[in-house]
């Protein structure tokens, strides 16, 4: 029997790993090709045979998702994997209608066939949407580790967008080696809030070999969720962070879903902000969705660094993911400017080069700026739209300080945001938890 002629819809990330862990060694599948959405760039390369194994002699190409139906004709292709996260269920199912109305075939891979299984105990952070909070929930679990004396490696979700040989098992020590990899803006995001504190991050493509260097370092492995992805690795405590104020999403975006349903603990995140309608709408999708998960609620703090006086014109600079394809229009530094009354300069009239199809891509982007940089042209084009906007003070509201990588000629301050929980609930579970190792 020939195996069946598989395309992977992709973006750099859950594709790779399906691929790894489902079909690299499986003769019923072949794999003719990667498609590639959502990040700019990452089409036009190859996934090495370095990384495809024996029976990929010449790697595997990738292309943009936009040719995927040339790709089923010229290819021949009998089935379309989606590996990609935080797109509508009715996006995937339109996805799903344009394979099945090309003829062919249209899956979607599950946690049982992709999970890798780790001998060390597994605390994985996921969300249902990109921007729910899910770094800060992270980093407050990390930190509780840390004091109660738990030795923990950090397993990061993957952004392999640059040279995918050296990215084969990524091991960050210091913030020095966030420019020994040449990372990318949402690679330092995701990073180097760990770095600073002393935290070992772990990531790239291969994970099976990531795994068993994080398993020789540690007694418990934390897994830092991207997007609103599932683990590739089986968690045993799996926390789930919800947001209250994208009412119903935790219900509406794949696979979000199914870390809420997968979830022990659900963290409803950003209380603060939120109405007590729709932190009671929440609640009430949590206890239908997964009523024996453990419900943590807790109030996102943001603040500037700096004090700044009342109406100065800023531009608000926004972590890219959350904005884009996250759907948010708004970030801790809008939020953090609004509070200090701040004049918020309208940035669109200012957008250089590839900023400008940003915007056109994503036009409910109004007010703010976001942080995209995965490649030299595209973080120059940011830094040029910034000093061009005639902003008095930039206000950063990415994890990581942009204005040194940036090299900002105009004055920024930082928004700082952190969780505080209400009541113990997340630390006593994660205490149980570790003594029960």
């Amino acid at each position: 029997m020939k195996p069946i002629r598989t395309i992977i819809l992709g973006a750099a990330g859950r594709d790779f790993h399906n691929f790894n862990t489902f079909f690299r060694d499986n003769d019923k599948f072949r794999v003719v090709a990667f498609t590639a959405a959502q990040i700019p760039n990452i089409e036009n390369k190859r996934y090495p045979n370095s990384l495809t194994g024996e029976n990929y002699g010449q790697g595997i190409p990738i292309y943009s998702e936009s040719l995927l139906p040339e790709l089923v004709k010229s290819m021949n292709i009998e089935l379309c994997v989606l590996s990609y996260s935080d797109i509508s269920n009715q996006k995937v199912m339109e996805i799903a209608a344009g394979v099945q109305a090309l003829g062919t075939n249209f899956m979607l891979l599950g946690p049982g066939s992709t999970q890798l299984k780790s001998k060390k105990p597994v605390i994985a952070v996921t969300a249902a949407r990109t921007g729910a909070g899910k770094s800060q929930v992270v980093d407050y679990v990390a930190e509780f580790l840390t004091k109660i004396n738990v030795k923990y490696t950090v397993i990061r979700h993957p952004m392999p967008y640059g040279n995918l040989e050296k990215q084969r098992v990524q091991i960050y020590n210091y913030v020095g080696d966030l420019d020994n990899y040449n990372t990318t803006i949402e690679e330092r995001e995701e990073y180097e809030k760990h770095l600073v504190k002393g935290r070992t991050v772990l990531a790239g493509i291969e994970y099976s070999e990531i795994l068993k260097e994080a398993e020789s370092r540690s007694e418990v492995i934390l897994w830092d969720g991207g997007n609103n992805d599932f683990p590739f690795i089986k968690p045993d405590l799996q926390i789930t962070i919800i947001d209250p104020l994208r009412e119903n999403h935790e219900l509406l975006y794949y696979p979000g879903l199914t870390n809420l349903m997968t979830a022990d603990i659900v963290v409803i995140n950003k209380e603060n902000t939120a109405t007590k309608k729709q932190i009671d709408n929440a609640v009430e999708n949590v206890k239908i969705m997964n009523p024996k998960a453990k419900i943590v609620h807790t109030n996102s703090l943001i603040k500037l660094n700096q004090k700044i006086k009342p109406r100065t014109k800023a531009i608000i600079i926004e972590d890219g993911p959350t904005t884009t394809h996250g759907g948010m229009s708004y970030g801790a530094g809008y939020l953090a400017a609004k509070q200090a009354k701040l004049s918020i300069v309208d940035p669109k009239p200012h957008a250089v080069g590839s900023l400008r199809k940003i915007y056109s891509n994503y036009p409910h982007l109004k007010e703010i700026v976001p942080a995209m940089g995965y490649y030299p042209k595209q973080l120059l084009d940011l830094k040029k739209t910034i000093e061009k906007s005639g902003a008095k003070i930039a206000i950063i509201g990415t994890p990581i300080d942009l204005s040194k990588l940036l090299q900002l000629k105009i004055p920024s301050v930082r928004a700082e945001y952190s969780i505080k929980e209400k009541g113990n609930t997340l630390k006593r579970e994660v205490l149980k938890f570790v003594r029960n190792i």
